[in-house]
C-alpha cells in the first residue's frame, strides 16, 4: 500500500501545486475541482458534481464487488482571502486523492465502497453546513480527513462556535453643526466591545469572545447611521456557549439601549463541537508512526472550529494532523502559505496519504474493528444528547 502511494507522488505533487498555485475562494474552486475529479475520473471514480445545491461540492465514488461498508474521505480546497492557502488545504486535497486512489488498488475481493467527497468553503460559509443538512454523509460509515499542522495530531475536540453580525441603526446628522440631532450606530458598536471585554472576565477559560468593525461611518463629520461588527464566539461544548451567546446578545442589547440606538442581530453560522471517538484517533495515529510521521504529540490543548464536526454528530469521524512547519507556528500565516508548496508539504501529502489509506485498510479487513468504532460512536451520541435532554429539562 506505501509503495503505492509513493508511485503517485508525481501524480499527487502536481495537484497540490496546481491548486495552491490557483487559490480560490470559497464556492469559487472551479479549477481545483476540475483538476480533482478530472484525476480521480482517471483512476475508475466515477464523478458527481454539483451536489447540494453547490457548484463545487462534489462525490467521486469507487465501488469494489457489491459496495459493502462505505468509507468517506473527505477534502477541502479553497484558500483564504488575500493570503492564499495558508490552511494548506492543497496538501489535503492530494493526499485525499492518494489515499482513495491507493486503496482502490487493494481491495481485492472485498466489497467496500469508497468516496471522496469534495467539501467547499471551509473558510467562509462552510459547504458541510447544506451537504449535511441534505442528508450527503448520512450514508458513510466512518468519515475520515487530513490537515496540515505544527505537529503531527488527531482532533481530540474542537469549539463550537456561533458566528454573529450586529447591525446598529442610528440617526445621522451632522457631526459639529447639529450633533444633539444625531444618534451614532457607531456609539452602539463601541460600546458592544467594551462590554464584551467585561463580559470575559466572568466566562469559563476555553471561551473565546473575538469581534471586528466592519463599518464604522462614512465621514467623521457625519454621525453615522449605521454600523456593524461581526463577532465569534467559541466554547468547549454547545450547552455552555448557548448560555455564553444569551449574555453577548445581552450586551449588544444594552449597547443599544444606553446609545438610543436599534440593534439587529444575524445569525451567520454556527458548528458544533467535535463528536470525539478515540478509538478512530487512535487508528489513525498508529497508521501515523507506521507512515513515518514526524512529531507525534497528544492532541492539542488549544483548538479551533471546523466545520467537520458537524459531520461527526452524523457518523463517526476524525482528522488527522500531519506536521509541516516548524512547531508553534500558526495558520492563516504566510509561513504556511510558503511550506504548502515546499519538499515539507510534499512529505505531509505522502504521510497523510499512508496514514489514510493505512487505516481504511484497517476497517475494511478487520470489520470487528469498523463495528467496536460505529459502537462507540453510538454512545458519544447518546451521552451527548442525554446532556442536551438534561440543559432543556433544567431551563
Amino acid at each position: 500500500m506505501f509503495n503505492e502511494v509513493e508511485s503517485l507522488s508525481d501524480v499527487l505533487f502536481s495537484i497540490s501545486d496546481y491548486i495552491h498555485d490557483n487559490p480560490e475562494l470559497g464556492n469559487e474552486e472551479f479549477k481545483a475541482v476540475q483538476k480533482i475529479t478530472e484525476t480521480l475520473g482517471n483512476y475508475g471514480f466515477t464523478i458527481e458534481k454539483g451536489i447540494a445545491g453547490l457548484e463545487t461540492a462534489f462525490i467521486a465514488t469507487y465501488k469494489n464487488g457489491l459496495g459493502g461498508p462505505v468509507i468517506g474521505l473527505l477534502c477541502e480546497y479553497d484558500a483564504l482571502m488575500d493570503l492564499g492557502h495558508g490552511c494548506g488545504h492543497n496538501l489535503q486535497s492530494a493526499s485525499v486523492l492518494g489515499a482513495a486512489i491507493a486503496l482502490s488498488r487493494h481491495l481485492s475481493h472485498k466489497d467496500v465502497t469508497i468516496q471522496v467527497i469534495g467539501t467547499p468553503a471551509e473558510e467562509t460559509t462552510s459547504g458541510k453546513i447544506p451537504m449535511a443538512n441534505g442528508g450527503y454523509f448520512d450514508h458513510l460509515d466512518v468519515a475520515l480527513m487530513m490537515h496540515g499542522g505544527d505537529r503531527t495530531t488527531v482532533d481530540g475536540r474542537s469549539l463550537a462556535v456561533d458566528n454573529f453580525e450586529f447591525e446598529f441603526i442610528g440617526k445621522e446628522s451632522h457631526a459639529a453643526v447639529a450633533p444633539e440631532q444625531g444618534i451614532s450606530a457607531l456609539d452602539g458598536v463601541l460600546m458592544t466591545f467594551n462590554g464584551m471585554e467585561y463580559l470575559r472576565e466572568h466566562v469559563r477559560t476555553d471561551v473565546r469572545i473575538h469581534g471586528i468593525i466592519t463599518d464604522g461611518g462614512k465621514a467623521p463629520n457625519i454621525v453615522p447611521k449605521r454600523a456593524t461588527a461581526k463577532f465569534s464566539v467559541r466554547a468547549k461544548d454547545r450547552k455552555y456557549l448557548n448560555e455564553v451567546v444569551e449574555r453577548v446578545f445581552n450586551v449588544a442589547k444594552g449597547a443599544a439601549l444606553a446609545t438610543g440606538t436599534k440593534v439587529i442581530i444575524h445569525t451567520l453560522k454556527s458548528l458544533e463541537n467535535k463528536l470525539n471517538v478515540q478509538s478512530l484517533n487512535d487508528l489513525l495515529l498508529e497508521n501515523a508512526h507506521f507512515s513515518g510521521a514526524k512529531n507525534i504529540t497528544p492532541p492539542r490543548e488549544r483548538t479551533g472550529s471546523t466545520d467537520f464536526s458537524i459531520v461527526t454528530h452524523r457518523v463517526p469521524g476524525a482528522c488527522i494532523r500531519v506536521s509541516f512547519v516548524p512547531y508553534g507556528t500558526s495558520n492563516h500565516t504566510e509561513e504556511w502559505v510558503k511550506a504548502s508548496k515546499s519538499s515539507d508539504g510534499n512529505e505531509a501529502i505522502l504521510v497523510a496519504a499512508k496514514t489514510l489509506s493505512g487505516t481504511c485498510l484497517d476497517l475494511v479487513y478487520s470489520p470487528e474493528l469498523l463495528d467496536r468504532i460505529k459502537a462507540e460512536f453510538i454512545v458519544a451520541k447518546q451521552t451527548l444528547e442525554s446532556s442536551s435532554e438534561e440543559l432543556v429539562s433544567t431551563n
